[in-house]
């Protein structure tokens, strides 16, 4: 197979830590420098970020603009992308040797194919390695219901450092509204959907890496940043809904996609903001429907009767509630043994402790 010409385009801000082991990981994949380019965008870096990524010229080329986040770094390095394929990178996770190769075959073997994700290592702090690879329906397009569905629950294979694409596909796209300080990769990979099919690697390809300067990461119940993810959420959902709506697509595919991703913001919401109870409830059924498809009448039992405290309770309280249990050790015994947790048939997941 031709090999096709690549655009490898890194998007960071404030990520001296990290922006190395990324570049590297890239300047390391077995594709030639006459084959492929590496932009990185720094996104208005008050930190060491671009006195590294300078050290890397020629080889990697250096876009600085004032911030602005996600959206607007993306707007500012696709344009500069002269590949027939634009893989992404964020600046704090890396790739696993043979990503580049393996996606630009998938891409070169089928025309069809407009977007391509992969299997993901996620690396916490401590050491830990959570793998998750699709086992099933690794193909679809966005054109169906069944599509769509499909789609809603394998969006983990397709983030930033996940997603590449044909060129063609990111045009005919075009610019990401530039409210989606994160969650942009979101925007573009559905849209992508409706334009080409979407197929995702079993192999594990990227390592994301969790730490407490992630935008989409939070800890000891950060009520800000939780407000911000959903508010964020909630723009990408209008976003969304306003561009399928332009491109005429089916009302119930339409509300597949943008339901999942309002029901994610009215989530975030209710935990920072608060609100009625019924909304707690009406949103958890719908999460747990979604996530567990494969639940047994005992599992909707149980769920059920978890959510009666949510009937009455204002929904910090339950969710602060619930987070304490989620976290306790005895129950997590008992759940495993008399209950365990249903797993997602689309799913294999598998553990590897830290050092």
């Amino acid at each position: 197979m031709t090999r096709s010409f690549i655009s490898v385009l890194i998007d960071t801000y404030n990520q001296e830590r990290f922006i190395e082991q990324a570049v590297m990981s890239v300047l390391e994949q077995d594709v030639g420098e006459a084959e492929r380019e590496v932009i990185v965008v720094d996104d208005g870096s008050t930190d060491r970020t671009p006195e590294i990524v300078a050290k890397f010229a020629p080889r990697v080329r250096l876009i600085r603009k004032e911030n602005g986040g996600q959206a607007s770094a993306f707007n500012a390095g696709i344009p500069q992308c002269s590949g027939e394929i634009v893989a992404f990178l964020d600046g704090d996770d890396w790739w696993a040797p043979g990503k580049l190769q393996a996606v630009a075959d998938a891409l070169a073997s089928d025309k069809e194919v407009g977007l391509v994700g992969n299997g993901i290592t996620e690396v916490l702090a401590d050491g830990r390695h959570h793998t998750e690879l699709v086992r099933e329906t690794p193909r679809f397009r966005i054109t169906s219901r069944e599509g769509a569905e499909a789609f809603r629950l394998r969006k983990s294979f397709l983030g930033t450092s996940r997603m590449t694409y044909r060129a063609a596909v990111l045009r005919e796209i075009g610019p990401v509204p530039e409210t989606l300080r994160f969650q942009a990769d979101e925007y573009l990979f559905t849209l992508a959907g409706l334009c080409a099919d979407v197929l995702i690697l079993r192999e594990s390809l990227t390592f994301y890496r969790l730490h407490d300067t992630n935008l989409f990461q939070f800890t000891d119940g950060d009520a800000e940043a939780i407000r911000r993810k959903g508010r964020v959420l909630a723009a990408l959902a209008q976003a969304l809904r306003d561009e399928l709506q332009r491109r005429a697509v089916d009302g119930d595919i339409a509300e597949i996609i943008v339901g999942w991703v309002q029901n994610e913001a009215d989530q975030e919401l209710l935990l920072a903001d608060g609100g009625m109870p019924w909304k707690t409830v009406r949103t958890e059924l719908n999460t747990y429907r979604v996530t567990h498809q494969t639940a047994s009448l005992a599992h909707w039992i149980f769920k059920c009767a978890t959510l009666l405290p949510a009937c009455v309770l204002p929904p910090r309280i339950y969710y602060s509630w619930k987070r304490h249990f989620a976290a306790n050790r005895v129950y997590r015994k008992t759940r495993e043994k008399w209950l365990p947790y249903p797993q997602p048939a689309h799913i294999d997941r598998y553990r590897r402790p830290g050092a």
